[in-house]
């Protein structure tokens, strides 16, 4: 009997597609990688503009893709779709353990501490974006207790490696990277004790500086200025002048 629910329905396309589309059937994991993490970045961005329709597309695309690894590995004789769900259910009941009678509560990361041997670090993918990547290593770090106990700890240490970078400028080379990745990574961790995710916190200030200098970029238009050659005098005026529309009520 035909599987009818939503991934059912995507094997199947899936399964047609490799028999009777000349591309579709040539595609394998390794081709397939760099369309699969376009797609999870569209989906990302989807999100951020909080658009359904938008949303409900690139949840579209990215289901196609999971239907596709998992119609290789079917095809391979590897393992299939109903592997991958048993193993998910497996993975949830033992995170959650009152949930299902298995036992009492725990934390989430010493449950997952648990699964990694007892090694905090261990299982963070090194592909991780920078920002992201200084986010997880601290809160594993946070889940064994190397944490300060409120936001002042983390603040303090900012200003600690301001200070430092402060120290050598003007300058460049390893040692100013070093000073600035230091600082970049304590904002994390500030960002982090606060209760606050950098990632969406700088995509959003990256969003702000965007729609400011493109409303910027209008007003020189239409007063004739070329913002080229108009000098940082003239774009800061103009930069608070939208600013002070922007935060008006």
């Amino acid at each position: 009997m035909q599987d009818k629910s939503a991934l059912g329905r995507a094997l199947a396309m899936v399964r047609d597609l490799r028999v009777r589309c000349s591309w579709d059937r040539v595609q394998t994991r390794e081709s397939l990688r760099p369309y699969l993490v376009e797609e999870v970045l569209e989906l990302d961005h989807a999100l951020g503009e909080g658009d359904p329709a938008a949303i409900k597309e690139e949840l579209s695309d990215l289901l196609l893709h999971l239907a596709f690894q998992l119609v290789i590995a079917e095809e391979r004789g590897e393992f299939t779709a109903a592997v991958v769900a048993d193993d998910l259910e497996a993975k949830m009941r033992r995170r959650h353990p009152h949930l299902f009678d298995l036992g009492e509560a725990e934390p989430w990361e010493r449950i997952k501490r648990k699964e990694r041997g007892g090694h905090t670090l261990a299982g963070i993918i090194p592909t991780l974006p920078p920002l992201l990547m200084a986010f997880r290593l601290q809160e594993r770090a946070a889940s064994v207790g190397f944490d300060w106990p409120d936001v002042a700890g983390p603040l303090a240490k900012v200003r600690e490696e301001l200070a430092e970078v402060e120290a050598e400028l003007p300058g460049e080379g390893e040692r100013l990277a070093e000073e600035i990745g230091d600082l970049f990574f304590a904002a994390v961790n500030l960002a982090r004790k606060a209760g606050v995710e950098p990632g969406t916190a700088l995509d959003r200030a990256n969003r702000k500086f965007r729609d400011r200098f493109g409303a910027l970029e209008q007003l020189a238009s239409a007063r004739g200025i070329d913002v080229g050659t108009a000098g940082l005098e003239v774009l800061d005026g103009l930069w608070d002048e939208v600013k002070g529309r922007t935060l008006s009520p």
